[in-house]
Order: structure tokens, then sequence, then C-alpha cells
């Protein structure tokens, strides 16, 4: 699918198989736990999915995961590479997007650039002033809705 963003930029988003490879720089969780959505607060943006950079020598699976338990103290029990997209700039951004059913979430002491987890039933029960612009960008929402038509989130 694609579709112009927000600054009038071409966006490619593309669903993926569990299988397929998984090359981009950037990575993104939609991650579930007891049937809601756990998010994160970041610390500039505003409340978005965890996701972040893929280090040097790390796979994407592995970003993901560390993204994860960095960001909101969650560890994964599964994890499904389900799209990617890339939006169209001087610099294209390239961005794996995966699943994650959670299998339990650790308090911190301090959460990596954000505040912490955010847990809610629906992303309509985030207030729109405190989304982050990636709460509200059309490849992650669209990303959402696949999860929910796999029957990830029941």
């Amino acid at each position: 699918m694609r579709y112009k963003d927000p600054y009038g930029l071409n966006v490619d988003l593309e669903y993926k198989e569990r299988d397929d490879v998984q090359k981009a720089k950037h990575v993104l969780g939609i991650p579930i736990y007891k049937e809601n959505y756990v998010l994160t607060h970041h610390k500039i943006r505003g409340i978005e999915f965890p996701g972040g950079k893929v280090e040097h020598n790390e796979t994407n699976k592995e970003a993901i995961e560390r993204e994860l338990y960095e960001e909101t103290g969650a560890i994964a029990k599964e994890i499904t590479f389900i799209a990617s997209y890339i939006v169209h700039d001087e610099i294209p951004f390239d961005k794996d997007v995966y699943f994650i059913e959670i299998d339990s979430i650790e308090e911190k002491d301090e959460y990596y650039e954000t505040y912490g987890p955010i847990i809610v039933k629906n992303i309509d029960d985030v207030m729109e002033q405190k989304k982050s612009f990636l709460l509200k960008d059309k490849a992650i929402l669209q990303c959402v809705e696949r999860v929910n038509k796999l029957g990830f989130l029941k």
C-alpha cells in the first residue's frame, strides 16, 4: 500500500509473513498483555508503541525485544513479524513492525528515554493531545488493524 504522509512524502507499507526477511534499520512493536496494548510514554514525543534503532551486530528481532524491555519493562513471550514500511525522504527511513505477546512486565527504576509503560484496552483510550505523532501514523495504525485481523487481540 502506498500513501502520502502529512509531509507529502510517499510511504510504502507491506504486510509480511513471520519468516520474511527483516532488514529495516528501525523496529516497532505492537505489544499485547492480558488483552491490552502496552504503550510507552516517550519523554519528548508522548505516548506511543515501543521501538527504536537496530544496533550493530543485533538482529531486528533482538532489537525489538531489547527496545520493548528498555522502554516498558515488558518481557516478550512471542514475537511475530507482521509488516515493514519505508518513508521515501532524501534519506529513506524504514521500519520493521512486530506483534509481541507479553509474558510479564517488570517494574524498573529507570526506563530508557521514556516514563515507562502505559496499558490501555484501546488506542482511542489515549487522550489525543498525549499521543505521539507515531501513534497517529497511518502505517502504524494499519499495523494495529493487522494485529486485530490476524486474531492476536481477542
